[in-house]
């Protein structure tokens, strides 16, 4: 057997192992050592396992990692979330489906001092979900803004995904966050489109008709926030995003300081506002190293895999598979497209990066792909996977946190199907113009 041919039986392992369970960490390294092992002999095996541990964590910009998580964190625990919201409700409110669009634009700006999409899911579906409900806006919908909406954590900067893509294939995290700013804004306003196009085309999927009328613009306990109040709810935010993006793009620290600077402005606001105790931040910090710690573990492995690959020879396989079609570029996108969103459906976000990036980005490096513009499609197309069932995790997120036992977990995915497509939709035009990417970088230049 070629062994181009044991590293495709590989990626078929390892889908399997996922199936049965396994650790998607611990698929990658078993399968990979394996490879290794009948292609080279154990000794090297061990050997690319401990160069692998070495390698791919031992950098200082990995450190960024545990500093974003940390203080998106400390963000979402102080209440970050519910201001966003009441500051984006307080102009929003009176537009049909306006509700909405708060939590469309209020998870916009979470982002921006988060990068983590479940953070967003679970904040959200406890902040916007019951007024939405309270204020006549049908169940489905209202889970189903929060869910597609959350996914925005992963592509405005500063995203945990943009980061560990730039860790992976060795590119500049801060044109990664450049790059992503231009696809978030896109995806934003199609979202924002979209809600406005339902709430007057298919008004039944958006409201509770039979309270609709009575209740869409009752203001009832939702008093108008003053300019004080505009200013002590929206100020911590504008602030840390000025802080961080703005130190970053400005030149002033690199990404890894700016982690650090805003985990420590984070925490100074924590405690200026009082909502963070010191149990609070105890779990904080336990999460924080939980997230690390399992991140560290998926990137070693991922290293080890995509090495193993390397030696297999199935990127040059591929390569030559497809070499010689003019169209081939376009069918190979469609191709991986197509399974990532496959894998979507039973795993999550990072893995899915660590698992595919390797496998193809060498392939599409070869045809004059621009890798930063493959990121950005790549996590998109990522993203679609915390939607669709079965294991959409975000969905599973909300219903954990939801206060309403009577919303069904087969609600939030009929609710988060209009957004998962408008994501595609977002994905083919990117795909199309490829300069949608380059917004975000000439800002940069």
């Amino acid at each position: 057997m070629a062994p181009y041919e044991l590293g495709l039986i590989s990626i078929g392992a390892i889908v399997l192992l996922i199936y049965a369970g396994a650790y998607i960490a611990v698929a990658l390294s078993l399968v990979s050592f394996a490879l290794v092992t009948l292609l080279k002999g154990a000794p090297i095996a061990v050997h690319l396992l401990t160069l692998a541990a070495a390698d791919s964590i031992s950098s200082q910009t990995f450190a960024v990692i545990p500093l974003f998580v940390l203080m998106g964190l400390i963000m979402s625990a102080s209440n970050v979330g519910r201001d966003a919201y009441d500051v984006a409700d307080h102009f929003l409110r009176r537009i049909r489906g306006g509700l909405g669009l708060a939590t469309v634009t209020s998870n916009a700006v979470f982002a921006a001092v988060t990068g983590v999409s479940i953070a967003a899911a679970a904040v959200f579906t406890r902040v916007a979900v019951p007024e939405m409900l309270r204020l006549g806006y049908h169940p489905r919908f209202a889970v189903g803004v929060v869910a597609g909406s959350s996914v925005l954590g992963m592509l405005i900067p500063p995203s945990i995904l943009l980061i560990i893509y730039a860790i992976l294939t060795d590119q500049s995290i801060g044109m990664m966050f450049y790059a992503g700013i231009g696809p978030g804004i896109l995806l934003s306003a199609v979202y924002c489109a979209g809600i406005i196009g339902m709430a007057y085309l298919v008004p039944r999927f958006v409201y509770d008709v039979d309270r609709r009328f009575a209740d869409l613009h009752d203001d009832a306990g939702r008093p108008a926030l003053s300019g004080l109040d505009l200013l002590r709810k929206g100020g911590p935010l504008v602030l840390l995003i000025v802080i961080v993006l703005g130190g970053i793009y400005g030149g002033v620290f690199t990404p890894t300081e700016a982690g650090a600077i805003g985990s420590f402005a984070a925490l100074i606001i924590a405690i200026a506002r009082r909502s963070l105790t010191p149990k609070g931040l105890w779990k904080v910090l336990l999460e924080t190293g939980h997230i690390t710690a399992s991140v560290c573990f998926l990137i070693i492995a991922a290293t080890m895999y995509s090495r193993a690959l390397t030696v297999a020879g199935v990127p040059f396989w591929l390569s030559k598979l497809v070499a010689g079609d003019g169209d081939s570029f376009l069918i190979v996108m469609l191709i991986y497209i197509a399974v990532i969103l496959l894998l979507g459906t039973i795993i999550d976000s990072v893995s899915i990066i660590l698992i595919m990036v390797p496998l193809f980005l060498p392939i599409l490096k070869g045809m004059g792909a621009d890798i930063v513009w493959f990121g950005i499609v790549t996590i998109i197309t990522v993203e679609i996977g915390l939607l669709t069932p079965p294991l959409g995790m975000a969905c599973f997120v909300i219903k954990g946190s939801l206060p309403d036992e009577r919303i069904k977990l087969g609600d939030i995915f009929s609710g988060a199907a209009p957004f998962a497509l408008m994501m595609l939709l977002v994905v083919a035009l990117i795909v199309s113009f490829p300069d949608l990417v380059y917004i975000g970088r000439w800002i940069g230049m």
